[in-house]
């Protein structure tokens, strides 16, 4: 057991570690063992109001605070960092991370490089030379909306301190948008089946130059990407943009990249293809 990697999953914006039962499913299969993160003020510690059940509340909704209220970069690279620490104690620790989750892996990684001894991003964020909400602005982002969330929004961000979506909304547009940013390849009840594991709730930071990844840290680790092919809200252009930066940060060390059919949240659903790859990674 000493020498069997477990693969550490962390989790994108308003997921948590539910998200990946699936993908463990099929790891624990091929016979492979993994830990889920809920990173702070996710899992059980989501905040969930009155005001989100139904008949729903918007006034409740909009109001009542946020247990990701205040939550840092930091605090998510913290807990991470912890998780490593036990699962190290026990052989090798691969580390995966989607979505948004990939800025807390590379803070993790740009801190503890010791603790990881493979990082794989799957469409997930890995900055280099540019701060995340700057690659917004760049031409491989020019076909996202990033107010995909914003007719689901249930609070003013900056009342709350935190992003307040209403996931069990009714509304056909919000809706529709959910599903061409994320799961535009499932149908209908896998689309609405997936909302309902979100929490309402993310914090806001998602860090700054200094949190990019770092040549003499993150940069020793052996990495790999794998790309979701059919993203509409990581366009495959901005997740090989992103694995260019990483190659020419740290040349002798490229990452070694795979290729998955599906959309941002397909792979999640249907993990047989990811799993597959992510066993031969192990």
């Amino acid at each position: 057991m000493q020498q069997q990697p477990t693969f550490i999953l962390v989790h994108g914006a308003f997921a948590n570690s539910f998200s990946f039962a699936p993908l463990q499913a099929e790891l624990g299969l091929l016979g492979h063992r993994s830990a889920a993160v809920d990173l702070p003020g996710h899992g059980f510690a989501a905040t969930y109001t009155r005001g989100y059940q139904a008949p729903q509340d918007p006034a409740d909704l909009a109001a009542a605070p946020s247990s990701a209220a205040g939550v840092t970069l930091a605090d998510n690279a913290a807990h991470l960092i912890a998780v490593l620490e036990r699962a190290k104690a026990n052989g090798p620790v691969v580390l995966v991370s989607h979505s948004r989750g990939g800025i807390t892996a590379t803070a993790a990684a740009n801190a503890r490089p010791d603790l990881i001894d493979r990082l794989v991003y799957v469409s997930a964020w890995a900055p280099v030379e540019l701060d995340v909400n700057d690659y917004y602005a760049e031409p491989e982002m020019a076909g996202v909306d990033p107010g995909a969330f914003a007719s689901a929004l249930a609070a003013n961000p900056a009342e709350l301190g935190a992003l307040r979506v209403n996931f069990r909304t009714a509304d056909e547009g919000a809706l529709a948008a959910l599903k061409a940013a994320f799961f535009a390849d499932g149908s209908e009840s896998q689309v609405l089946n997936f909302l309902n594991t979100f929490q309402p709730d993310e914090n806001l930071d998602v860090g700054t130059s200094a949190d990019r990844a770092q040549a003499a840290t993150w940069g020793t680790i052996p990495r790999s990407y794998i790309r979701l092919a059919d993203d509409a809200s990581m366009p495959i252009a901005l997740q090989d943009r992103l694995i260019r930066e990483g190659d020419a940060l740290t040349p002798g060390n490229p990452y070694d990249v795979h290729t998955v059919s599906g959309s941002h949240l397909k792979w999640l659903v249907e993990p047989a293809e990811a799993a597959k790859v992510l066993a031969s990674l192990a």
